[in-house]
């Protein structure tokens, strides 16, 4: 996990700067691991507010109203189940997460766009099967041609993954900023070390 190159990928709204909430599907699981799924604290006390949640940790400050004084929620869980879905999106983000942020060609992390295996100059369609994440130095080197005539080749074949495949790779990028509250529902299902 290189943190300048993660930066890239991960969108920092304002509000989600000052104590965000981690947001925790009705089994205890994080919505989605990358991006990982928090809502502003606001939006988590609003939720708390409307019985749509559960307040499983807080932070230490608190908000208040003339009438009302509230810890700031730091973990929720939602009353409902969500169903994660099935389907996997093609995105150009889920192509890269799919490829673990690296090129396909010669693993380099930096300066990452999409490449056609098959280019589509000879036929190549832009699908899981034939785009693959490359650097830019191997993209210009392989340009419209084979792998056979660029002289490269794939650090493994590209295949659609399934949206469980997807939610396992993100845990692996967590965010620039953790909360010592949510350690315990990011990383309850890893394996112990002995």
């Amino acid at each position: 996990m290189i943190a300048e190159f993660r930066t890239e990928f991960v969108r920092e709204p304002s509000a989600l700067k000052h104590h965000p909430a981690l947001v925790l599907n009705a089994d205890y699981r994080p919505l989605s691991y990358y991006p990982l799924s928090l809502w502003t604290w606001q939006d988590a006390i609003k939720a708390a507010y409307l019985d749509r949640v559960d307040i499983v940790a807080e932070y230490e400050d608190t908000v208040r109203s003339p009438s009302t004084e509230i810890k700031i929620p730091s973990v929720i869980v939602l009353k409902d189940y969500v169903k994660p879905q099935k389907r996997v999106a093609f995105t150009r983000f889920n192509l890269f997460l799919r490829d673990q942020f690296c090129c396909q060609y010669c693993g380099s992390k930096g300066n990452l766009t999409f490449d056609h295996v098959v280019p589509r100059a000879k036929g190549g369609i832009t699908s899981w099967e034939n785009v693959v994440a490359a650097c830019s130095p191997c993209n210009l080197k392989k340009g419209a041609k084979s792998l056979r005539q660029s002289n490269l080749s794939l650090r493994r074949p590209p295949r659609a993954p399934e949206a469980e495949q997807l939610r396992n790779l993100g845990r692996k990028f967590p965010p620039n900023y953790l909360h010592e509250s949510w350690m315990d529902f990011l990383y309850w299902d890893a394996e112990l070390q002995a």
